[in-house]
């Protein structure tokens, strides 16, 4: 009974989430990901508790610890497009802009 429980909610979950992305518009994408990305963090929390939980089961050594390493993926991965966003709002220094019009950057 748990398991089908706990099925439903992640197919519940999975279902929700897809529609709520699907519906923010793309020049919103980007910001909304980064910073729900830096929200993140707390799956790193969880993520090490499940890896350090002692039930003597390598399972669910396993899973913490590839939950762990995938949730750093995702929080540095949001880090680095929220970088990468913002130095499109930067300003060019001018040897930078000439270097690129003249097609040697």
């Amino acid at each position: 009974m748990d398991l089908i429980v706990l099925l439903f909610i992640f197919t519940l979950a999975a279902f929700l989430g897809f529609e709520l992305i699907s519906r923010v518009p793309s020049q919103l994408h980007t910001p909304l990901m980064s910073g729900s990305n830096a929200i993140s963090g707390i799956t790193i929390v969880g993520a090490i508790i499940a890896a350090g939980a002692d039930d003597d089961s390598w399972v669910t050594s396993v899973l913490g610890m590839s939950a762990v390493i995938l949730a750093t993926i995702n929080v540095v991965g949001g880090y680095l497009v929220t970088d990468r966003m913002l130095a499109m709002f930067k300003k060019k220094t001018p040897a930078a802009s000439a270097a690129r019009k003249e097609g040697r950057a």
